[in-house]
């Protein structure tokens, strides 16, 4: 019997969470590969490349993981006592260490999405349409859509405050504190827009691509899921253009313009060499032919 249990136990240890497609992430922890998609089990974490990645849940739903965001899943035991031949839902913790995710599942009061500050749980089954985003300053982004979505009772990690979610409530908790909380935020919570250009985009620019499509600003950045690039500096003593210019406020241009005149127009700085060396000061001998060249006359 107790090997019957282990065997049991071992073998609903390993079950599925769902999969992803393996060029759309970084996957780590227990996994098993298959047709290009990676399967998660047990425990695992997903940190999407470029662009979101997406987990098809086996218990059916998606969680789409945002673009440069990481994400750590973890799967519970199923609900105990089950009828016999119905399916029990396998609970999920869902914990986003930083940038965005997007939930659309079937969901149960025994599944928890965490954030470093704050603690979701469901009040009530239901469908769950839920949009996350944690920004590099702890800023919390949540979106509960769905008019007959389950309310979620939040809870901060270290304190004992709360907060009651309700159905399509769209909130902001500055710094991830329950007690500096937007009430209708406006802000986008979830992936920010894949880059692309669409069919009719093309077809109204007769087949050529937008100056934006060619050299596109990668979204995560404009978004605040990835930090910006560092500008490279110019190395110390390398000779490198600068650009002045002045803007002032003409007496006969129209009311709120700017007149720059051509004096003031910007002028790119060039190489100047240093001004040149005062001449040696003349010698004493030279001093004294002139005295007495003076005093008798000479010419």
């Amino acid at each position: 019997m107790l090997l019957l249990a282990a065997i049991a136990s071992s073998a609903y240890a390993q079950q599925s969470i769902g999969t992803v497609a393996m060029q759309d992430a970084t996957i780590a922890g227990n996994l098993e590969v298959a047709d290009g998609r990676a399967i998660l089990i047990g425990n695992s974490a997903v940190t999407a490349r470029d662009r979101t990645a997406s987990i098809a849940l086996k218990r059916g739903g998606e969680v789409q993981v945002c673009s440069t965001s990481s994400l750590h899943l973890t799967a519970g035991k199923g609900t105990p006592g089950a009828p016999a031949g119905e399916q029990s839902i396998q609970p999920l913790m869902l914990a986003l260490d930083r940038g965005a995710i997007e939930v659309r599942t079937s969901a149960s009061t025994r599944d928890v999405v965490m954030t470093p500050d704050l603690r979701f749980a469901l009040r009530t089954d239901g469908t769950l349409d839920l949009r996350l985003r944690v920004t590099r300053n702890g800023d919390t982004c949540v979106e509960n859509r769905g008019d007959k979505a389950p309310t979620l009772g939040v809870t901060a990690q270290f304190g004992d405050e709360s907060y009651e979610l309700r159905p399509n409530q769209h909130v902001l908790f500055e710094h991830g504190s329950l007690r500096e909380v937007v009430d209708h935020e406006s802000s986008a919570c979830g992936c920010p827009p894949q880059p692309g250009v669409s069919l009719a985009d093309a077809v109204l620019n007769g087949g050529k691509t937008t100056a934006e499509a060619q050299h596109p600003f990668p979204s995560a950045i404009s978004q605040g899921l990835a930090p910006a690039a560092e500008i490279p500096q110019a190395p110390p003593g390398a000779v490198h253009a600068e650009v002045a210019a002045t803007l002032s406020y003409g007496a006969n241009a129209a009311p709120n313009s700017l007149d720059t005149p051509a004096s003031a127009a910007p002028a790119l700085a060039s190489a100047s060499m240093p001004p040149p060396a005062p001449p040696p000061p003349a010698g004493l001998g030279h001093k004294i032919g002139r005295f007495f060249k003076r005093l008798f006359g000479g010419a």
